[in-house]
């Protein structure tokens, strides 16, 4: 069986991406390099939370790169990964071991007149509805990113279209 350390950090910070040491690590790496932690910290745990394998390293090179230099963008991308594929292989581990638990725990006795643990399934239902929320929050602010994009982009482009107005004007008084 797991320490007991293990199993409080596992299931404690499953919300947070798997374990708390994780979102913890990602807060205060994010505050080093000068990012929001509030804002990409929430957005990038989605991310690893919700894409695929292959998909994780070039989303996460699509977030950081307005915060990071070309030749650090990749180190710092692989390095959130590796430590979430790590912290996320300790979380299934502990909740092997848990589960091992749970069902040795009721199998022990077969005697029908004894109550059914719904405990287990109360935790497993809460976590799922905060794993759905946490999915929902991610997918929402990813679609507002987006929105976000497409706005700074016709904002960009309406500039460059006044000054180019702008330009052509000066040139005709001349």
């Amino acid at each position: 069986m797991a320490a007991p350390s293990e199993v409080d950090a596992a299931s404690s910070g499953e919300g947070d991406g798997g374990g708390s040491g994780f979102g913890s690590w990602l807060d205060e790496r994010l505050e080093a390099l000068g990012v929001d932690r509030a804002v990409y910290g929430a957005y990038i745990l989605g991310v690893l939370q919700e894409e695929e394998e292959e998909e994780k390293l070039d989303a996460l090179q699509g977030i950081l790169s307005a915060f990071l230099e070309e030749d650090s963008l990749l180190n710092i991308c692989k390095e959130i990964v590796e430590r979430w594929s790590e912290t996320q292989s300790v979380v299934t581990k502990v909740k092997k071991e848990d589960e091992k638990d749970d069902s040795g725990a009721t199998t022990v006795n077969t005697d029908k007149s004894l109550f059914r643990n719904t405990n287990v399934e109360d935790v497993l239902n809460a976590r799922k509805l905060e794993r759905d929320s946490l999915r929902d929050e991610s997918q929402r602010k990813k679609e507002q990113d987006k929105l976000q994009r497409e706005r700074d982009k016709l904002a960009k482009q309406e500039r460059k279209e006044k000054e180019k107005k702008r330009t052509q004007r000066g040139e005709r008084k001349r």
